[in-house]
């Protein structure tokens, strides 16, 4: 399902007054799916081609992290989705998204990229 990011239909003014309809929805304001990326068994990525001819690689199911550690890249296994900032019922489904805080074997990450987006998971280690 796309999402429309343009001004709607029916939403009023700064002061009350309705607003009229200047245009039809245009195709350029239609965004992209959510990408609910899942902590999975292994990473399955996925290619999605962009306005102008680009791709995005998005992450379907991710089972590796990228987390700095003492100044060093370290790949950690990610185990579960502890809490997120999002929603609060993507930690039950294992979603991760940008700020969620995921458990790895190292411990405690907090993901600061966008998953969805990115194709991987880059995340800082929390004491």
């Amino acid at each position: 399902m796309r999402v429309y990011h343009g001004r709607g239909i029916r939403k009023m003014g700064g002061t009350g007054g309705k607003r009229r309809l200047s245009h039809d929805k245009l195709r350029c304001h239609v965004g992209g799916e959510f990408t609910a990326t899942k902590a999975g068994e292994k990473d399955v990525r996925q290619l999605k081609g962009t306005r102008g001819g680009g791709f995005k690689t998005r992450l379907k199911h991710a089972a590796y992290a990228n987390v700095v550690k003492e100044g060093k890249v370290v790949n950690a296994k990610i185990r579960t989705v502890l809490e997120t900032p999002d929603n609060k019922h993507y930690a039950r489904q294992n979603i991760i998204t940008k700020g969620a805080i995921i458990d790895t074997d190292l411990g405690k990450v907090k993901v600061t990229n966008r998953v969805g987006q990115d194709g991987v998971v880059n995340g800082i280690l929390l004491k």
